[in-house]
C-alpha cells in the first residue's frame, strides 16, 4: 500500500530576493520610516498571483501615500494599478465590485483592522496589509508621568496602528493604576468608533493614544462620567 500524502504545503517565506534588492529598499526609503506598509509582503503577492491590474484602497489619513506605493508596484511587478479614491469609512468599506468592474484582478486594501473576510470578496483576490505606526514612546511615557502624579487610575486605548505601541510601553508604567481595557473581539486597548468598553467607575481619566476625534467621541460617549485626554 502506497503512502498517503497529505496536503501540499504552501511557502509562506518572502523570498530573499525581495528582501534584500537593493532597489526596492531604496525605493521603499520614500515612505515614513515609522509606517510599516508590508512592501515586501505585497510585491511577493502580486508577483504569486501573476496580477495584471492591482487595486488600491486606503483608508482616511493614508492616501496621501498612495502615489509612492502604487510607483513601487508598478517598478517591481509587471502589474499596472489603480488608487480606489472613494471615501472607505475608516476601512469598514471595502470595495471589491468596483475593483473588480474597474478589471482588477488582485486588490491591496492597507488598513487599520481586517473587518471582512478575504473569501467573501467579490472574484478578486484579495491582500490586507496592516498598517502599524511607531511612536516616541519615550515622549509619550514621559508626557503620562509629567501630567499625572502617582494615584491616578488611568484607562489608556488607542486605534489599532498604535495597539503594538500602547501595549509593549504601557507595562512602564504603574500597573496597579494602568488598565489597558478590552472590548472583545478587538484586541486590548483598541477602540473603533463604534465600539469601546464601559470602565469601572475608580478610573481617574482616558489617555487616548492616536489622531483624529471619531473613536476618542465613542469611548467618551460610553464613559461620560470619566475625562478623557487626547
Amino acid at each position: 500500500m502506497g503512502q498517503v500524502q497529505g496536503p501540499r504545503r504552501v511557502a509562506n517565506q518572502i523570498p530573499d530576493e525581495i528582501l534584500n534588492n537593493p532597489e526596492l529598499n531604496k525605493a521603499i526609503k520614500a515612505l515614513p520610516a515609522n509606517y510599516s506598509f508590508e512592501i515586501h509582503k505585497t510585491i511577493w503577492r502580486v508577483r504569486q498571483a501573476k496580477a495584471k491590474r492591482v487595486a488600491l484602497q486606503l483608508p482616511e489619513g493614508l492616501p496621501m501615500f498612495a502615489c509612492v506605493i502604487s510607483d513601487i508596484i508598478e517598478r517591481f511587478t509587471e502589474a499596472d494599478t489603480l488608487v480606489m479614491g472613494d471615501v472607505t469609512y475608516g476601512d469598514c468599506c471595502m470595495d471589491d465590485f468596483t475593483a473588480r468592474t474597474l478589471g482588477a484582478d488582485f486588490m491591496v486594501q492597507t488598513l487599520w483592522a481586517c473587518k471582512v473576510p478575504i473569501d467573501s470578496t467579490e472574484a478578486i483576490k484579495m491582500l490586507y496589509v496592516f498598517v502599524d505606526i511607531q511612536i516616541d514612546t519615550g515622549h509619550f511615557l514621559d508626557t503620562l508621568r509629567f501630567n499625572f502624579p502617582p494615584g491616578h487610575s488611568l484607562a489608556l486605548v488607542s486605534t489599532i496602528q498604535f495597539v503594538a505601541a500602547l501595549q509593549a510601553h504601557s507595562r512602564a508604567l504603574v500597573a496597579p493604576l494602568v488598565l489597558v481595557p478590552q472590548c472583545r473581539p478587538l484586541s486590548p486597548g483598541e477602540i473603533l468608533g463604534c465600539t469601546s468598553p464601559r470602565l469601572e467607575k475608580h478610573i481617574s481619566a482616558i489617555i487616548y493614544l492616536g489622531d483624529g476625534r471619531f473613536h476618542l467621541e465613542s469611548i467618551m460617549i460610553a464613559n461620560p462620567d470619566i475625562h478623557a485626554y487626547r
